[in-house]
């Protein structure tokens, strides 16, 4: 069983297919405007049995939108509270600074790319731990 855990927005959303143990198995930022293509078939391939979303931003709209585009698949929505900071420190735990930004104090560094994927793992854990 896998979990796709979404952090929904305007223009990009962070997508992440995470295991019962919390293990990302899959992770991309992408268009807006292209999700709800792609989302069927990546369920498919991972055989995700459950959506977990985050709260925020647009949630009500998308939340509607993936209904209509995976209508047996059941959404959960979970609280995005803190979940781009945590994806912050997910990002160097999973790719650690080198060279010259090993000195710069983490709570200081920027991930150099959108980190909306590692939101998605965030919410997912999340969600695993509600149920534990």
């Amino acid at each position: 069983m896998a979990y796709l855990g979404f952090d929904p927005g305007k223009d990009k959303c962070g997508v992440a297919v995470v295991d019962r143990m919390g293990v990302a198995l899959y992770h991309e930022v992408i268009p807006s405007d292209t999700l709800l293509e792609q989302l069927p078939a990546l369920c498919t391939q991972w055989q995700v049995l459950q959506v977990v979303m985050g709260d925020r931003t647009t949630a009500k709209q998308w939340q509607k939108k993936l209904t209509q585009a995976l209508p047996a698949m059941p959404i959960d929505l979970i609280d995005e509270h803190y979940s781009t900071l945590a994806a912050r420190d997910l990002y160097w735990e999973m790719y650690p600074p080198q060279g010259l930004q090993r000195l710069i104090p983490q709570g200081m560094r920027l991930p150099p790319r959108p980190i909306d994927d590692l939101v998605a793992i965030i919410l997912v854990r999340r969600y695993l731990q509600l149920c534990a």
